[in-house]
């Protein structure tokens, strides 16, 4: 690798839910520009039920050249949290960069969503982010520098309506889209909160579904998909920014691009 390509060499980076998907492309692309990964998802070996697991990841990153380790943790229960994070800091450092990907999602309409289901969409997609960024945040203000990623959906922002479309009235995106909008709201209040110490908090949208095997389950990526190197790319760029000038920032991937140069 040539030095433009060694931009995060020397920094730690944790990215969460890397066993497949967003989250292990955008592992793989810190890796490739030098930064040592922790990756940390719930499933560690690979099973018959899953498509990835967090030993597939770490292989794949060794095998092209990069520096990572692997943690296994519920990111739903915050004793798992902080065990996974101190394993972390142990092993090769507290984070440089911090990467909250890990998600659940369920798909219903608002009139029968269970409590639970609710509860457990709130734990990883809102309190995770904030807990591991509560985590995060005393290193990075001791180096006066860090950089904070929330990967984020196009489905946190408001429909557009009355009238509403087919989709949107009958798709069950309500409890996604609010947990979604609220990740949202926490990476502006971060950001705004942690702007003089010289962290960037940021926020990371595909345009269009990116065809996962998440989003395959889901049946959320039959057309108008985007290649996954956009949001890795959109990552990168937000995850190696000047945090006094890129932060605040709910970016889908496609304006942002082109914003930056990187599309046309």
């Amino acid at each position: 690798m040539d030095a433009v390509t060694k931009i995060c060499e020397g920094k730690v980076a944790l990215v969460t839910g890397t066993s497949r998907g967003l989250g292990k492309a955008i592992a793989q692309g810190l890796a490739a520009t030098g930064a040592t990964v922790a990756l940390t998802a719930r499933t560690m070996d690979p099973d018959p039920k899953y498509d990835g697991s967090l030993r597939q990841t770490l292989a794949e990153i060794i095998e092209q050249g990069g520096s990572a380790i692997a943690i296994q943790a519920d990111l739903s229960r915050s004793e798992d949290r902080e065990q996974m994070f101190a394993e972390v800091v142990e092993r090769v450092g507290a984070p440089d960069i911090l990467v909250n990907n890990a998600a659940v999602t369920f798909l219903r309409p608002l009139d029968n969503f269970s409590e639970k289901r609710v509860r457990l969409m709130f734990d990883m997609h809102v309190l995770a982010p904030l807990h591991l960024t509560q985590l995060a945040i005393p290193a990075m203000r001791e180096r006066g520098r860090g950089w904070v990623l929330n990967v984020t959906s196009v489905g946190g922002d408001l429909p557009a309506g009355p009238p509403f479309s087919e989709f949107d009235s009958a798709a069950g995106f309500g409890i996604y889209g609010t947990v979604k909008a609220a990740l949202n709201r926490l990476t502006k209040s971060l950001a705004a909160e942690l702007y003089g110490d010289g962290i960037a908090v940021n926020a990371a949208a595909p345009s269009n579904p990116v065809a996962t095997p998440g989003a395959g389950t889901l049946d959320l990526a039959k057309t108008d998909t985007e290649d996954i190197e956009l949001i890795t790319q959109t990552a990168l760029a937000l995850c190696t920014g000047d945090p006094r000038k890129l932060t605040g920032r709910i970016a889908h991937t496609q304006p942002f691009l082109r914003e930056i140069g990187w599309l046309v």
